[in-house]
């Protein structure tokens, strides 16, 4: 099972890191990654997968929400299947 994670911010130094290292916490893999800066945003994607997480996806969302806030990041964790249905013609 897969999910996608977003993230979107003012750009500083070691939101990679930050949201990789909330990932391995919960055994989260990340399977793909993009991003980019534009001017002083940071946006990312990241697909991850959730097949051996420790933790109910619902408690990972809530988790990714608020520690995206503590570092005014908006951080989003939306299964695949969803984001799939959400963006089919």
């Amino acid at each position: 099972m897969n999910a996608v994670l977003s993230v979107i911010g003012k750009d500083s130094v070691g939101i990679l890191a930050f949201v990789s290292n909330e990932c391995a916490k919960y055994n989260v893999n990340i399977v793909d990654v993009s991003q980019t800066v534009m001017q002083d945003t940071f946006a990312m994607i990241m697909m991850v997968e959730l097949d051996k997480m420790t933790i109910k996806l619902d408690e990972f969302q809530d988790i990714m929400q608020k520690k995206g806030e503590e570092r005014n990041l908006a951080i989003h964790v939306m299964h695949e299947d969803i984001f799939n249905s959400m963006h089919r013609i």
